[in-house]
């Protein structure tokens, strides 16, 4: 039996449609990835499935006892409870029963009169409350606010004295708490550091509830997602599997319709064709023929829908002006405090030119001053940093600040790049989706994406040959993360990011750094590998241990499992090998993209050939020449798929 089902669901606010015709259930053991483009109404589907909204049309049937949970029911309204007695607050009716079989416990042992009842209610009281989980409901709600980042002391502070962050960690632990058959889960990560995370997706995987979750975090969704739903175009279609299972799914649905609709429009052009043709002749028996081929060309007309475009998406590189030297940037033993309090110390790196690092680490352990103090921002206590020859530095602040609040956009990138016409500002604004008058919307009335595109834009203008980026995709739905993600994959020059973006990490990190209070630890590879590799420092760190040798200066130190490594040349020989193979990796990459728009080109060439054929039928001359040109696209064509082929092999096995 189903959970919930949705039946022709529509939703619209004045004249703007969000979504319309939406059928799904929601079965025992879903666990359902809710994605699609910033306003598509994801978090206005939650609110009609909690009943805080009514839909347009449609409706939503919730199976019988069956209790919904959504984050912004749980809301914290004592101010002055303190975290842990705020979370234990889902469990009032476990403590009320306990409280009333600690009375009972008491009157049998010294009364006499309605015993036999009195036994009865402690009885079923004590199986009621084990059984639904009054026996560890403390501990559960301690584990959980351990796992979202409380220590037993901060879980005694008052709500009113934590961070906006904190309290939506409250909201989410009596969520996950509350004993919902399904979760609606909005952006749960957000303010999580990674182990938090980490904690939130076992929570999940072992959990028996459903749920369904609006996330940006695309490793998130791989890890604790079994289906996948995305609204797009208005229209929500289902596919199975998490995200990545998602991604190849979704382009076989869309050449299925596309496949569909040209075999239907070619099948109504031919039969035009012969209605023409039999109307020509205008014979009785013709004109029957023609009419009744005009019945099937209306009856294949009414059942043809045309695919929906593609939402717009950011479109864009990450171009450099000037190659640096290999030398990009050198940091010998900085240590940095804060009115008295250290953040860290004895940090070194030598980043060498086309790495790409990502810096890593709890919340609050300096991810962001570090990067503030290479960029001179911040005076470091001690240490040296010394950039390489020729490096042009771009930076990218997840804080969004730098930018006048009472410009324009426009305004805003006129300044920066003076020697840009108006045309080329406009044109540029528009790959970032900013068209028409949103180019004169000021800078104050921006949201977070918005701001995080014009951020994006300046530094793809900036041309710069190394890259320091504080959390590049908060603030962005997934297709722009996954332009980010292509960007950055084609960019030639040297990159150093902080990011909790696992998935962003996966892709492209050769080199990681996890910064601690006593220095960086360096592990080599993907982030799959620093989780091989560092789990056991891992779990020192987060217990305050430190992990080994962070040695004053462990520019070349790994892991802690590998002190008895290979020799010293052998790893260097190793790492040239890893660098020439990435670069070639990187061009087939580069190669592969342009290649792919060129044989997009020929196939619409190939396809307006193949329509003008049928426009020709009758013109013999027309139709050669139509044909030779069919016959020569084509034999390109097949060229490009050959091509296409090697450079994939290049870019996935060189």
């Amino acid at each position: 039996m189903a959970i919930i089902t949705v039946s022709d669901l529509m939703m619209e606010f004045g004249e703007q449609r969000l979504f319309e015709h939406m059928h799904f259930e929601i079965q025992q053991g879903d666990r359902v990835g809710l994605i699609g483009v910033n306003g598509s109404g994801k978090t206005t589907l939650f609110k009609i499935l909690t009943g805080e909204y009514l839909p347009t049309d449609g409706t939503v049937v919730i199976g019988k006892n069956v209790r919904v949970g959504y984050m912004e029911q749980h809301v914290c309204r004592n101010l002055d409870s303190s975290a842990y007695d705020e979370v234990l607050t889902v469990f009032d009716e476990l403590i009320a029963m306990e409280q009333e079989l600690e009375g009972l416990n008491a009157l049998i042992g010294s009364v006499h009169d309605e015993l036999e009842e009195m036994v009865e209610r402690q009885a079923f009281l004590h199986d009621e409350f084990t059984r639904r989980g009054g026996l560890t409901c403390r501990s559960r709600a301690r584990s959980a606010l351990l796992g979202l980042g409380f220590d037993d002391e901060k879980m005694q502070l008052p709500i009113r004295s934590l961070s906006g962050g904190q309290r939506a960690k409250i909201q989410l632990a009596k969520l996950l708490l509350c004993g919902a058959d399904l979760l609606l889960l909005d952006e749960p990560t957000n303010h999580l550091d990674t182990e938090s995370v980490e904690w939130l997706e076992a929570f999940l995987t072992e959990s028996r509830c459903s749920y369904m979750v609006i996330s940006h975090d695309r490793y998130f969704l791989d890890r604790t997602t079994n289906r996948t739903f995305e609204i797009e175009n208005r229209k929500m279609t289902r596919y199975n599997g998490n995200y990545t299972a998602y991604l190849p799914q979704k382009q076989e649905h869309l050449l299925s319709m596309q496949r569909a609709y040209d075999n239907t429009m070619n099948e109504i052009h031919r039969l035009e064709g012969i209605v023409e043709q039999q109307r020509r002749w205008n014979r009785e028996k013709n004109i029957k023929t023609a009419e009744s081929k005009m019945k099937v060309i209306q009856r294949l007309e009414k059942g043809l829908e045309k695919p929906d475009n593609a939402p717009s998406a950011i479109r864009f590189d990450l171009g450099i002006k000037n190659q640096s030297g290999n030398d990009v940037l050198e940091v010998t033993d900085i240590s940095l405090s804060f009115t008295g309090q250290p953040l860290f110390r004895n940090v070194s790196m030598d980043i060498k030119r086309g790495e790409r690092i990502f810096i890593l680490g709890p919340n609050g352990c300096g991810k962001t001053s570090l990067l503030k103090t290479i960029l001179g921002r911040y005076h470091a206590d001690s240490g040296r940093i010394r950039f390489g020859e020729g490096v042009k530095i771009g930076y990218y602040d997840q804080i969004q600040t730098g930018m006048d609040s009472d410009k324009t956009i426009f305004e805003e990138l006129s300044d920066c790049f003076p020697a840009m016409t108006n045309t080329e500002i406009r044109n540029t604004l528009a790959r970032f989706l900013f068209k028409n008058d949103d180019v004169f919307k000021p800078l104050s009335t921006l949201s977070g994406g918005e701001r995080a595109r014009v951020l994006l834009t300046e530094l793809m203008l900036g041309k710069a040959n190394f890259l320091l980026l504080d959390e590049p995709t908060n603030h962005l739905d997934i297709s722009s993360c996954e332009a980010l993600e292509q960007a950055l994959k084609e960019y030639e020059g040297t990159l150093l990011l902080v990011s909790h973006d696992r998935y962003l990490i996966n892709a492209l990190a050769d080199k990681i750094f996890f910064l601690t209070p006593e220095g960086i630890q360096v592990y080599e590879g993907s982030y799959e590998d620093y989780l091989q590799k560092a789990e056991p420092f891992r779990r020192r760190a987060s217990t305050g241990v430190s992990g080994g040798q962070s040695a004053p200066n462990n520019r070349n130190s790994d892991t802690p499992d590998q002190n008895d490594a290979k020799p010293a040349e052998e790893k260097q020989t190793e790492y040239k090998k890893k660098k020439e193979l990435d670069a070639r990796r990187r061009k087939a990459r580069a190669q592969l993209n342009k290649l792919e728009k060129e044989i997009a080109d020929c196939e619409e060439k190939l396809a307006a050939l193949n329509e003008q054929l049928g426009s020709v039928s009758t013109d013999y001359e027309q139709l050669m020449q139509v044909t030779d040109e069919i016959s020569h696209t084509e034999s390109a064509l097949e060229v490009m798929y050959d091509t296409w082929e090697e450079l994939s092999a290049a870019a996935e096995n060189t």
